[in-house]
């Protein structure tokens, strides 16, 4: 290692592509950056050789990952030799993930959907984190988890995420035999791409815990799995890993092929996977009891620091020292936030609009928004709910659908895209009001990912709805910095995430402080909101 290897390198691979950030370790300043694209993207209609997929899938091609991450790390060290910093200046990696995401892997390590006997298969690739095949599993899996009464239930709102690992576990048992069976191993994308560059299995505790159902050092119990379906007794241990590691320590080191995949030496230790949106706290320098995280993006995340566990109803769930040690961290979300926005845009804006934008230089978000914000909270009469990619939090039903209340002749598309704006910060004071209900304080609020930074009437009237203060942070890349926090630590350049945070953490760029006014028209809109939440949303 070389004498000035005080750089750590995040790698953020998100719903579309990877970002790799190199970091000066001392100061978290950014010395390089690069997004790559994965080739083919998020599969939702048909596989790469034409073969349809049913509704509500969403896949990937695992060869994607190492494909980009090659590339990405490749340009962020092109950009830093220049400036004379080399591979070997590089003092560890870390990495994250979108969760769950998972694929099947044979006794090698072998995605299955390379082996050309599957590759027809929709259940042998990668099932992206908003992939809602397993509605009717889960179902079942919810039903036995409150018929007999588990004891982990609770801990997860009382209600099993179509989203999470089981349910797609059981989906590709029902929907595919043949694969379940050649499956060695269901693994999350994050353990598959730390296997790839270590050689070593892990799985991480913000995966096993927040995903996994393993909670209290414990997976659901093989009774209980066996009750769901005799396939599934001995799933633990056989074809899900009972191994869990805990945050902050250290995956492995490169082996040859970490080293060729990366370009950085061999032995270069790199840090246990974390999820995405999780990496960001330390990022933000969120690591403190009642910090709230809200991490914009296709989807919403909102992650709550606590000092205590509590059991609350409707959250994804809890994990003690699963993000910062010590702390235990709570994550509820928003299924449909950029992607509600882009869904918009795509197909319900006229020509007129996305002309008049060109011709303004500017994109159609950005047009849309200069219209939307001359519009004063409640004058258009609409109110949406955002449920557009089902509800992930409070109701957590994937079936959920949009809903669009108050239009007339008089409605323009500006109009209805502040109310989506609108809809989403609802949906957002909806899951602050159900952590508070539960007694969990909230003492700050940081927004960070690349909606907070671009959209400064979205910030404001999150500020407004929720009559908060809403910091937002100066970096673009909070998954990334994240990252390369964790992997000081796992460099040895930092005892503790904390201390790594307390250097690293980017600054507060802006902070949106709400306006009476709005706060007050805002209040009458939150109602009618919560009145179609409750009547479309509770059954």
């Amino acid at each position: 290692m070389s004498s000035q290897a005080h750089y750590s390198l995040g790698l953020d691979f998100g719903t579309l592509s990877v970002r790799a950030l190199l970091v000066d370790t001392r100061d978290g300043r950014a010395v390089a950056e690069a997004t790559v694209p994965y080739a083919h993207g998020v599969m939702d209609s048909a596989l790469p050789d034409g073969t349809p997929l049913p509704p509500r899938f969403a896949l990937q091609h695992p060869q994607d990952y190492p494909d980009s991450m090659k590339a990405a790390i490749g340009a962020v060290l092109d950009t830093a030799r220049p400036l004379g910093i080399f591979p070997s200046d590089v003092a560890a990696l870390g990495v994250d993930f979108t969760s769950c995401t998972m694929l099947p892997v044979d006794g090698s390590g072998t995605p299955l959907c390379l082996d050309p006997a599957f590759e027809g298969d929709p259940h042998a690739y990668v099932k992206l984190w908003k992939h809602h095949g397993a509605t009717e599993e889960t179902d079942e899996l919810n039903a036995l988890a409150a018929a007999r009464g588990e004891s982990w239930l609770p801990s997860y709102g009382g209600t099993v995420s179509c989203e999470w690992m089981l349910p797609k576990i059981f989906e590709t048992l029902r929907g595919s035999p043949a694969v379940f069976e050649a499956t060695a191993r269901f693994t999350e994308a994050a353990d598959w791409i730390s296997f790839m560059l270590t050689g070593t299995e892990t799985h991480a505790a913000a995966f096993a815990g927040y995903k996994g159902l393993w909670h209290d050092g414990a997976y659901p119990s093989d009774e209980f799995l066996t009750a769901l379906d005799p396939a599934l007794t001995g799933l633990i241990g056989g074809r899900v890993s009972p191994r869990v590691d805990p945050v902050g320590g250290i995956a492995g080191h490169l082996t040859p092929r970490g080293g060729a995949l990366t370009g950085l030496p061999e032995g270069t230790p790199v840090a246990l996977p974390m999820i995405d949106a999780h990496a960001a706290l330390p990022a933000l320098g969120m690591t403190l009891a009642g910090d709230l995280t809200v991490i914009l993006g296709t989807s919403t995340c909102h992650i709550l620091n606590a000092a205590e566990a509590r059991e609350v109803t409707g959250i994804c769930g809890y994990v003690r020292d699963g993000v910062i040690p010590s702390l235990c961290t709570y994550e509820a979300g928003q299924a449909a936030v950029g992607d509600l926005f882009d869904w918009f845009v795509t197909y319900c804006v006229p020509a007129s609009y996305t002309e008049a934008a060109k011709a303004q230089g500017m994109s159609i978000h950005t047009y849309l928004r200069s219209l939307a914000e001359k519009k004063c909270p409640g004058e258009s009469g609409i109110v949406a709910l955002d449920w557009w990619n089902g509800n992930r939090s409070i109701l957590v039903d994937p079936t959920l659908t949009g809903v669009l209340s108050g239009m007339t002749l008089a409605t323009r598309p500006e109009d209805i895209y502040r109310a989506l704006i609108e809809a989403t910060a609802f949906g957002t004071r909806v899951i602050v009001e159900q952590y508070e209900a539960f007694g969990i304080p909230i003492s700050r609020v940081m927004a960070a990912g690349g909606i907070a930074r671009k959209d400064p009437l979205m910030m404001q009237i999150y500020a407004d709805v929720l009559n908060r203060p809403i910091s937002v942070s100066a970096t673009t890349q909070a998954g990334a910095l994240g990252s390369a926090i964790y992997a000081a630590v796992a460099g040895g350049l930092y005892p503790t995430v904390t201390e790594a945070a307390n250097s690293m953490a980017a600054k507060a760029e802006r902070v949106f402080v709400p306006h009476p006014d709005a706060v007050e028209a805002y209040e009458g809109l939150y109602r009618r909101y919560r009145e179609l939440h409750d009547h479309f949303g509770k059954r």
